[in-house]
């Protein structure tokens, strides 16, 4: 009864294996396949995967992913093909392949478990690949390329290959032929296809490029009794020149067992340390050896009596470099490969070159809007009134931390920036106003006790600012529409930041001349700063005119705040570290001439930079000698790069 019972079981569990769909189109596929999907190797297996793949079935995907996993299985009674799961060490479940309908449990006995090897299994990943890069959504299709570049492999060439020309989207397209002759460099059948595609990365910027072609150009010394004849030798090289020193070709000469081994000084004393006899070593008295050509001579009696190893000598070296022919190869690339990728990486050099210009001329033309925001308040009040302010820097302090309060109230960062610019402009007017009522008014005329005094002030409001706020810096958060950069190509690329700053600059440049040149205001200020006297006596009042003047002056510098203060760090001090800049982009640009500011921060920004790229590691050193290139240039000429007539040029 047992028997029968057991029989009846191994027989409900066979059963699912006979619904299996024999018919089912990938099936057939595979059938035709059947022996090179049984016996897979890498030599012959690549056929079968491109009858998978160019059969157009949905099912073949699936089919490379599980067999890829070990998943698929091999009838041996009927010979089709199923995937299956272990249930334990002898039951599987199984599935039809066609239509992945559940088949039931069976013993293992008679199913064959397809196990392919890692040859095998990357071709399966190259035929999958395929797949994705075939696929109707783009966004697979980017990340199949992604997943490319960060791991190529040699089969993933054909499957780029097949799938170029059927791209419809450009800019995969470009992608797709941009990693195509990257993975030619690497993995190209012969060195004709190899070569070609290196040039088509003639100039290109792209760091991919570079990685791929710098191992190409690979270069080794190496040393022989004379040069062999043949394309793999660069040059001759010798022995003493820069790029060969003396003492690296000797060591070539010794590691090619071609002379023996330079004995270092510690060496040589530690040998005779070693064979020290009473007071003596070699028979020469120790204290005698208070020199190395003592030494030397105890230790080459050492060496004749067995007791050291030899040391080459002066003229020995030469000696040795002078028997042998030094040599420059390349190793990492056939000769040809080799001169091709060089000549790109010739071209790809100038490239670079012209964009870190452009780069460093981006960089130069953002510092310079900064300045200019930062001293135009300072060009209106020492232009027109002659007042050297030294807490300029502390309105741009103040405009900043109007910012920062605005955006602890207005949590939504554009608004509060839109909001923070007039408001700063409010608060730093009222500021400058209330300043030149109870201090400037009285030192008109004294730029000393001015300068003092604002210093002074300087120093209050710094004070004031830490009591408020803290010492540790305060956040002012930009839209999260200026995160990131503008990127143009992989050297050229400017924060959104620093264009927003840009336009702002040029915005109030804009603002400044409508006011100077269409308003009243801007009228009675031109007429004050020609000729205060006469300007008097033609109805102006020239103390209001200064009031305002400082108060507009100050505002534009707490709107700059706000502008700085998106990108840095909001403290009492950051106004310091702009108000010497300031200065000098007035004095350098011409006193109270709009346009001589901007040429001056234009002039600041750039030597700045230029300096700074020129000794990169010491930015202090950048700041001192451009300081220092300032005072010259004000020797030559005294009054800036534009000259203002009127008091601003008696002061």
């Amino acid at each position: 009864m047992q028997r029968f019972l057991a029989f009846l079981i191994c027989l409900g569990l066979a059963f699912p294996a006979s619904a299996q769909n024999a018919d089912a189109p990938i099936q057939q596929v595979m059938q035709t396949h059947a022996d090179l999907l049984a016996k897979a190797s890498r030599k012959t297996i690549r056929v079968a995967i491109d009858a998978l793949i160019d059969s157009g079935l949905p099912a073949a995907q699936e089919v490379l992913e599980r067999w890829q996993n070990k998943e698929m299985w091999l009838d041996e009674e009927t010979g089709l093909f199923v995937f299956a799961e272990e249930i334990d060490r002898d039951t599987i479940r199984i599935f039809d392949v066609g239509d992945g309908n559940d088949l039931g449990e069976v013993p293992d006995d008679g199913f064959k478990q397809l196990k392919p090897n890692s040859g095998v299994r990357g071709l399966i990943a190259a035929g999958l690949v395929k797949f994705q890069l075939i696929d109707p959504d783009a966004t697979v299709r980017f990340t199949a390329l992604e997943a490319i570049s960060r791991d190529p492999d040699e089969t993933h060439l054909p499957a780029l290959r097949d799938v170029m020309e059927g791209e419809t989207d450009p800019a995969l397209s470009d992608q797709m032929t941009r990693l195509e002759r990257l993975l030619t460099i690497e993995f190209g059948a012969d060195d004709n296809e190899k070569i070609d595609a290196i040039s088509y990365f003639a100039g290109d910027l792209g760091v991919d490029a570079r990685a791929a072609l710098n191992p190409l150009v690979a270069t080794r010394i190496e040393v022989g009794e004379a040069v062999p004849v043949g394309a793999e030798v660069i040059r001759v090289v010798t022995p003493g020149d820069e790029a060969l020193p003396k003492t690296e070709a000797f060591e070539l000469l010794v590691r090619a067992d071609l002379a023996p081994p330079l004995i270092p000084a510690n060496e040589v004393r530690e040998a005779l340390i070693r064979n020290i006899d009473g007071d003596t070593v070699a028979g020469v008295q120790v204290a005698s050896l208070d020199t190395d050509s003592a030494r030397n001579a105890a230790f080459a009696t050492l060496v004749e009596q067995g007791l050291a190893e030899p040391a080459a000598t002066t003229e020995e070296i030469d000696t040795a470099l002078g028997a042998y022919q030094f040599y420059e190869v390349f190793i990492g690339a056939p000769p040809g490969i080799a001169i091709a990728a060089q000549a790109v990486l010739s071209d790809i050099e100038t490239s670079v070159a012209l964009n870190q210009t452009a780069d460093l001329a981006l960089d130069a033309i953002s510092l310079a809007s900064i300045y200019f925001l930062a001293a135009i308040g300072l060009a209106i009040t020492f232009g027109v009134m002659g007042v050297i302010n030294m807490a300029h820097g502390e309105f741009i302090m103040m405009g900043a931390y109007t910012g920062y309060v605005v955006q602890l109230f207005v949590p939504d960062h554009t608004l509060s920036i839109l909001l923070a610019i007039p408001l700063a402009f409010m608060v730093t007017f009222a500021a400058g106003v209330a300043m030149e009522r109870l201090v400037i008014r009285w030192l008109y005329h004294r730029p000393l006790e001015t300068l003092l005094a604002t210093f002074g002030v300087s120093i209050a409001l710094q004070q004031l600012a830490k009591n408020i706020f803290g010492t540790q810096a305060r956040p002012l958060t930009a839209p999260g529409w200026l995160d990131g950069s503008m990127v143009i190509n992989d050297i050229v690329s400017i924060s959104y930041i620093r264009i927003a700053i840009f336009i702002l600059a040029l915005i109030f440049l804009a603002i400044f001349l409508i006011v100077m040149n269409r308003t009243r205001l801007g009228l009675e200020v031109r007429a004050v700063t020609q000729n205060p006297r006469m300007a008097a006596s033609m109805g102006i009042n020239p103390d209001r005119i200064n009031m305002l003047t400082f108060g507009f002056g100050s505002g534009i510098a707490g709107i700059a705040g706000v502008a700085i203060g998106l990108y840095a760090k909001v403290t009492s001090e950051m106004g310091s570290d702009y108000i010497v800049q300031s200065f000098m982009t007035v004095v350098v640009g011409g006193v109270g001439n709009i346009w001589g500011t901007l040429l001056g921060a234009a002039m600041v920004g750039t030597m700045q930079k230029g300096i700074e790229w020129l000794n990169p590691s010491n930015t202090l050193a950048a700041q001192t000698y451009m300081i220092l290139f300032i005072i010259l240039f004000i020797q030559f000429r005294p009054r800036g790069i534009i000259a203002l007539k009127g008091r601003a040029a008696e002061a």
